[in-house]
């Protein structure tokens, strides 16, 4: 792979591996220029591009296999710090994404289909159903009564294109100050309280909440919070389920204490 991607650049340019899971990104480097490259992108990149939302997309290739190799500009710069979370620009970048139609037009072409919560909920019922849990049954059949119990106001929102793992490792900021929002892979088309949900509950402290949500543009009523604590509780559901079906009962105590936490912040600010 590296020797076909110096075929691909030309004399002088040096490609070392980026590292990753998948092991299919790479570093391109001749003198001043550089580039991040990587294979078999989406073509949602090309419109994350346009956008502004992630690195200048600079060119697409395809290779005698039938893979895709994309170069991005590669921006001096560095990840965003769990504080600078609370920045005003991480709300504005985040409601430019969940409002435009360009990145929501390409999804659909690429044939993403909008996710409901009575899917979602349906789901992980049935995950759940399948999986044997050796702790904490009761907190976790609590967690499924209260998603149904809160379904009904997950209803009937707006569906937008969604990060769906919105960390302070995705956000980069260059030297010139530009910011940008990184690793798209688990993009998909739902209610946008599924991304500020999870950015709130990490990153915000909870006094804080009604003024980044209004940097964002919503008001934060007793609905919109019960929206984002539904899905974050989804979300500890399934991460819970995931690690029971990889036998990690260190992580799967961790999500129980998460559950616990989420279960009783339900009770308390929203069901009460």
């Amino acid at each position: 792979m590296v020797d076909w991607l110096k075929r691909v650049l030309g004399e002088g340019w040096e490609v070392t591996p980026a590292g990753g899971l998948t092991g299919d990104a790479y570093f391109a480097i001749k003198g001043n220029k550089k580039l991040f490259l990587k294979r078999n992108s989406s073509p949602f990149l090309a419109v994350l591009s346009a956008e502004g939302i992630v690195p200048k997309l600079v060119w697409t290739k395809r290779m005698e296999n039938g893979d895709v190799i994309t170069a991005q500009e590669w921006l001096e710069g560095r990840e965003l710090s769990s504080v600078e979370m609370q920045h005003h620009r991480v709300a504005e970048l985040l409601h430019k994404i969940h409002h435009s139609s360009e990145l929501l037009h390409m999804l659909m072409r690429l044939g993403k289909k909008p996710v409901s919560s009575d899917e979602s909920f349906d789901m992980i019922k049935a995950r759940l159903a399948n999986t044997n849990h050796a702790y904490g049954e009761q907190e976790i059949s609590r967690a499924v009564w209260n998603l149904e119990k809160l379904l009904p106001i997950t209803r009937n929102q707006k569906k937008v294109v969604c990060h769906g793992d919105l960390n302070h490792n995705n956000l980069l900021i260059t030297k010139e100050g530009d910011l940008f929002l990184i690793d798209w892979d688990n993009a998909i088309i739902a209610d946008p309280a599924t991304d500020y949900a999870m950015i709130l509950k990490w990153y915000i402290p909870r006094d804080n909440w009604d003024s980044w949500l209004e940097n964002y543009g919503v008001t934060m009523d007793k609905d919109t919070v019960g929206r984002m604590y539904w899905y974050l509780l989804l979300d500890a559901l399934q991460y819970l389920s995931w690690h029971e079906e990889r036998k990690e009962p260190v992580k799967v105590q961790e999500r129980i204490e998460n559950i616990v936490e989420l279960n009783e912040q339900i009770s308390s600010s929203i069901l009460n």
